[in-house]
């Protein structure tokens, strides 16, 4: 155990996450009613749930909640999902990814084509975009596209500010709204 005098970022993430699932309890597991406005911007939520319900993971995800895991992971998988979401990346169960994806990918191209716009959105914000829907870190991208990370990051920013995204789970969900991306299928 790890012992401070002072707060870490950790116990923020933690206080956080209960406070939403006490407001998602006390209203009667609307997650959406919940709103979670008061929690400090810089914890990011992590819900933890024994419900694999794509509502309530698109509710979640719309509250601004950076992740969304199963109670039924391994021992080890809670513990390595706090570590990513409290970095500030965004993390989904992969049993969860798969369905939204296959619905998605059922859409027909009028629904697709009434998805969010990525309007303001440079041709080098878009292809950093794609990346990141892939699930390449700042790293990758810059390597794939020989920039610094540095600049990736400012793309990342960028991004994140012009599509009104909280963090990149948000990104991933934009581009493939979009149809910047589509599922390998």
């Amino acid at each position: 155990m790890i012992r401070s005098d002072r707060p870490s970022r950790l116990g923020g993430l933690l206080l956080g996450v209960l406070a939403a699932l006490t407001l998602a309890i006390a209203t009667g597991g609307n997650l959406a009613a919940s709103s979670w406005a008061f929690i400090v911007e810089s914890v990011r939520v992590l819900m933890l749930t024994t419900f694999d319900l794509d509502a309530y993971v698109y509710s979640a995800l719309r509250d601004g909640a950076s992740g969304f895991l199963l109670k039924d992971t391994p021992p080890a998988g809670p513990l390595s999902a706090i570590t990513v979401v409290a970095a500030g990346d965004g993390l989904l169960a992969p049993s969860i990814t798969r369905r939204p994806i296959a619905e998605f990918a059922r859409l027909p191209d009028t629904a697709r084509s009434t998805a969010r716009a990525l309007d303001g959105v440079t041709v080098r914000e878009q292809e950093v975009l794609g990346l990141i829907a892939r699930g390449l870190s700042n790293a990758e991208i810059a390597e794939h596209l020989h920039l610094g990370q540095a600049t990736i990051k400012t793309h990342v920013g960028r991004l994140l500010f012009k599509l009104t995204a909280r963090d990149r789970a948000q990104l991933v969900i934009i581009a493939y709204e979009s149809g910047l991306v589509r599922p390998a299928l």
